[in-house]
């Protein structure tokens, strides 16, 4: 299947802004600036799977129906990974590898540790909003992990 991944054809940015020893936070926006929702993630830990989240660059995605986590976004072309999406879930725990947006960030379980919120809300207006196909580009502040 072939996926948009030219520059005209990035569609959102997510910009990984906090990291600590249990996950990264950060948000997602439009090809504009204009922020789409906040993203939740694992910490760099080396690319492992089910414990790392994967390398900033530039990802084709497309639209998604995960028998686990439902109607979501499946970025192709992540290499050593596989099935990582972008899909609801609040938690660092719901992760394993893959990006969860919400509305915002906020403590909703008393572990100490930010989660997201309004999660499923945020899938939805994601996939009504975006094409079936696009790309996304992942960037890291202040780290460069390629």
């Amino acid at each position: 299947m072939q996926v948009p991944t030219k520059k005209d054809e990035i569609r959102l940015h997510l910009i990984r802004e906090k990291e600590d020893a249990w996950q990264t936070t950060g948000r997602l926006e439009d090809r504009n600036g204009v922020e789409l929702a906040k993203t939740l993630e694992l910490p760099w830990r080396n690319n492992e799977r089910n414990i790392s989240r994967i390398p900033g660059g530039i990802y084709p995605v497309i639209k998604h129906v995960s028998p686990k986590f439902g109607q979501s976004f499946w970025l192709q072309d992540t290499g050593i990974r596989s099935q990582i999406l972008i899909h609801a879930g609040n938690y660092h725990r719901d992760t394993h590898g893959c990006i969860l947006v919400g509305e915002g960030l906020k403590d909703i379980d008393g572990d100490g540790h930010l989660d997201v919120y309004n999660s499923r809300n945020t899938i939805d207006k994601l996939l009504r909003a975006l094409p079936r196909k696009f790309a996304i580009k992942i960037t890291t502040i202040g780290r460069d992990e390629v």
